[in-house]
């Protein structure tokens, strides 16, 4: 006779199972908003420098160049997208305005813009073009808005202030959801002013208000992050050569943000006792000018130099802001789309099978004995589960027995961020036969760390965290064989 346990009991045996499951580690501040870890899955995006310059030959224009001269002859923002999706960027972020003040698309607030050029005969809208594009190619979409203005008569006035802000307004009104709105440093100096003619100084620090101007993008695109030199949500790198930081803290120890005003010292390895959670992006072009100038396009970055980049940014825990100009017809260069495409597909290769994918794993300790902590979810393809250990317990080992001799040369390592960055030192070995090998030591993990080893042969690798600021947590641990270029 079958018999069915009565619903109290039911009842007190998921009580006792619920009292044995172990709680999550605590946070360990400071930890990432939600748009932040939005923004640290993008990994990879590009930059569109693309205005007056691209017709000038300058890299900052002055200020007094007619909106005449922008004339692109076969403009076209889908070829952008289109590239951008094909080589693995997952956004674009658009000059809309920069120092030289003209705007990329039709402000109401402005004279000085491409409503006043011939392009398309004063109809076109750069930024609105890029927006329908890339929903067209499933990419996100970001904007980058000069605080200095050499073109505009009232810089450096509270007048200018205002004006600044309505244009903050149109572009997080207009153009649909942004991931990222890009605020340059660069403020004050010599510049046309509307006639002047004259050097203006301000106080970077005071004079845009800043929490005040950035409330508009906080209003309107509450999903999007902020960049700034310090931030507000995300720091530069320090450098516009593509180098990342190996030891990279996603903490800084700021108590206000301003472009501009960054510790040069943190911005590359950020803050061990950081206060704010401000991740880096670093930010290279692919040719030594951020606007297209003819007389580079033997200058292209080779792809050796852009695979190295890749390693130093993302394999160091920053996201990769790669910016690829426009020419004088509004394309994507030729030499620039055969790079960014072979470039593509090395890193698609490399990247295209996890060799540790759902290899049994084992650890030193696992929190609570739990099964929701164990070490096999550094294996279990899913980023958002993860290994932990007990409090108190700060070092630990996790080894993935590969099951056969398997050859790699590239590893992937990530902390469950969620929880806050917690690892300081590790080391990688691989098991060659019955021998343990050193193969990689490393200081911070964050976000990612993707390290180039020479290749091994092994049956099983290991993991040993030597030190931690609490209990250390790993999401994934993945192996790679990267192709012959």
């Amino acid at each position: 006779m079958r018999r069915h346990i009565s619903c109290p009991l039911i009842l007190l045996f998921c009580l006792a199972t619920c009292m044995n499951a172990a709680e999550p580690p605590a946070p360990v501040l400071p930890v990432p908003s939600e748009r932040q870890l939005r923004w640290h899955e993008m990994e990879y995006y590009g930059f569109i420098h693309f205005t007056t310059n691209t017709f000038t030959g300058l890299e900052w224009g002055y200020g007094d160049e007619s909106p005449a001269i922008f004339n692109p002859t076969d403009c076209d923002p889908n070829q952008w997208a289109s590239v951008a999706k094909q080589v693995g960027m997952r956004g674009l972020i658009i000059t809309a305005k920069h120092h030289d003040g003209f705007c990329l698309w039709p402000s109401q607030y402005s004279e000085h813009t491409i409503k006043h050029s011939p392009f398309k005969n004063g109809t076109a809208d750069m930024v609105g073009e890029l927006a329908e594009a890339c929903r067209k190619h499933e990419l996100q979409m970001g904007v980058y808005l000069s605080p200095w203005d050499r073109n505009h008569a009232k810089y450096g006035s509270p007048e200018y202030i205002e004006y600044y802000r309505n244009q903050l307004t149109e572009l997080t009104t207009n153009y649909g959801p942004l991931f990222e709105v890009w605020f340059d440093g660069a403020n004050g100096g010599d510049g046309f002013y509307g006639g002047a003619k004259e050097t203006r100084r301000i106080d970077a620090d005071t004079y845009y208000d800043w929490d005040n101007t950035w409330s508009i993008v906080r209003r309107h695109q509450p999903m999007a992050v902020m960049f700034s030199d310090g931030g507000p949500d995300i720091r530069w790198v320090g450098n516009e050569s593509g180098k990342g930081s190996e030891t990279n803290w996603a903490m800084i120890r700021r108590t206000e943000f301003a472009p501009g005003r960054g510790d040069r010292e943190a911005l590359g390895s950020g803050q061990l006792d950081g206060t704010h959670w401000v991740p880096a992006e670093v930010d290279v072009s692919i040719r030594p000018g951020w606007f297209y100038h003819a007389e580079q396009d033997e200058q292209v970055k080779s792809l050796q130099q852009l695979i190295d980049i890749y390693y130093s940014s993302i394999g160091n825990g920053a996201n990769l802001l790669l910016n690829v100009p426009p020419d004088r017809r509004g394309r994507f260069h030729e030499a620039d789309v055969a790079r960014l495409i072979e470039f593509g597909r090395v890193i698609e290769k490399t990247f295209d099978d996890d060799l540790a994918k759902s290899k049994p794993a084992s650890a030193s300790n696992v929190r609570g004995k739990d099964d929701q902590f164990t070490a096999a979810n550094v294996t279990d393809g899913d980023r958002r589960s993860y290994w932990a250990t007990d409090d108190g317990v700060m070092t630990g080992e996790l080894v993935v027995d590969l099951q056969q001799p398997t050859c790699f040369d590239r590893i992937r390592v990530q902390e469950f961020i969620q929880l806050g960055q917690r690892i300081k030192k590790f080391a990688i070995d691989a098991r060659v036969g019955d021998d343990w090998q050193p193969v990689a030591t490393g200081t911070t993990v964050g976000p990612r760390r993707v390290m180039r080893i020479d290749p091994v042969t092994a049956n099983a690798v290991r993991i040993r965290i030597l030190d931690s600021r609490a209990c250390p947590t790993l999401s994934t641990l993945e192996l790679y064989q990267s192709p012959s270029i």
